[in-house]
């Protein structure tokens, strides 16, 4: 049986930038690191809340990335 060893989290907020010429959305990012394993969603959904009233652009995602080793 495989075990997933967690290694790290992080949050990236994605934020709207503009638009180009031919309509698209301009998609901006920022990468927030050091996010505990045990954080549950409203904790995120706090620290998201917070961290985007710091931009002045609408945030289209926010998503929580871990990675980890699988071993077998």
């Amino acid at each position: 049986m495989a075990i997933i060893d967690f290694k790290q989290a992080v949050v990236r907020l994605t934020f709207e930038a503009g638009y180009t010429l031919d309509g698209k959305v301009i998609k901006k990012s920022s990468t927030y690191r050091n996010v505990k394993q045990s954080a549950t969603s409203d904790q995120l959904g706090d620290v998201v809340s917070i961290l985007s009233g710091f931009s002045s652009r609408p945030i289209l995602a926010a998503e929580k990335i871990e990675t980890g080793d699988i071993q077998n």
